[in-house]
């Protein structure tokens, strides 16, 4: 007695259902939506970002071509086009108008370079010392980040009634307690308002930079501190050879973000002198500000903010560079 096995033919092939096969197949609509969903759930914000940001933007670019003044804020769109005119005159430094925004431009780099470096140096110095544990260390630390936490407005009024000049704290404590000055000084006018301002925005600005700063640490190994301890190396050469160089990385991107928000500052000023800042502590923000809704000449104020962003676009792309060719050459 003889059986016989029927076998497939070659083109009658059948999947099983649990074969790597079969289930590939109907899995794959669901893998594309799974990839598609995180993008689909951006896409709100990524319009309100446009709307919020881009938008503005581009009416701006429009505005800075337009012969915009009081006469046409009701219907800005009938304004007579004034081709490059707008930044003609604020380029132009002979003129009062181009020789006042480049006084405003020289105010603001310097304290810009200020502030920049004092808060990174602030910074620094205090999320090196905040690394070894030691009792109420946590709460230095939350103590620290206080003015970076608190809104501007608040933060900036308390420095307002600080630097008045018959009751202020600032005049109390240097010139009663301390004798330091020989009378009470005017802070939030003449000459001194520069330093008020590098004061309040340094006050405000430092506890970012440790935040980062002590973020960046957590990433350098205990072991190069034990090895170049065992060395001979003291704490110095130890933050200089092994702290600062780990740091890089992290100081690039922090250099670059508080240069754009101190450039760019209009809410420190503006709190602290209102519409009209003095002329040392003339910050280039409140400087258009004062051009577009104080002089109301709005296309001149247009022109000004375009080139601000084209400066701070060419200064970022060459920081960028110089830096990415920095890293490079270090890693060779």
């Amino acid at each position: 007695m003889t059986t016989t096995t029927a076998t497939p033919a070659a083109g009658d092939r059948t999947v099983r259902k649990d074969s790597p096969g079969a289930a590939r197949g109907p899995r794959r609509p669901g893998r594309i939506k799974r990839i598609g969903l995180p993008y689909l759930l951006l896409l709100p914000a990524l319009i309100l970002e446009l709307l919020v940001h881009l938008v503005p933007m581009v009416i701006g670019v429009v505005m800075s071509f337009k012969e915009l003044t009081q006469f046409y804020i009701r219907d800005w769109g009938t304004a007579p086009w004034s081709g490059v005119d707008n930044y003609k005159v604020a380029v132009d430094f002979d003129a009062p108008v181009g020789k006042a925004l480049l006084d405003s431009f020289f105010v603001t780099v310097g304290f810009t370079v200020l502030s920049v470096g004092l808060c990174w140096l602030i910074g620094t110095a205090a999320a090196i010392c905040m690394q070894d544990a030691f009792r109420g260390r946590g709460l230095l630390r939350a103590l620290f980040l206080v003015p970076y936490a608190l809104p501007v407005y608040a933060a900036v009024i308390t420095w307002v009634f600080m630097f008045q000049h018959d009751n202020g704290l600032v005049n109390h404590v240097l010139h009663d307690q301390l004798g330091i000055t020989d009378k009470p000084s005017f802070w939030l006018i003449g000459d001194n308002a520069f330093y008020a301002l590098l004061t309040v925005s340094v006050w405000k600005g430092w506890p970012f930079a440790f935040l980062i700063v002590m973020a960046g640490l957590q990433n350098i190994p205990k072991d190069l501190y034990e090895a170049a301890a065992l060395d001979g190396a003291g704490v110095w050469q130890q933050i200089r050879r092994i702290t600062l160089p780990s740091l890089r990385p992290v100081n690039q991107v922090l250099v670059l973000v508080l240069f754009l928000w101190t450039f760019n500052d209009f809410n420190t000023p503006f709190v602290l002198f209102g519409k009209s800042a003095p002329a040392s502590a003339d910050l280039i923000s409140v400087h258009i500000y004062q051009a577009s809704f104080v002089s109301w000449n709005f296309g001149t104020g247009s022109a000004m903010s375009v080139l601000l962003l084209l400066f701070l676009l060419v200064v970022t792309g060459v920081y960028l560079l110089l830096t990415t060719r920095g890293r490079k050459a270090a890693d060779v």
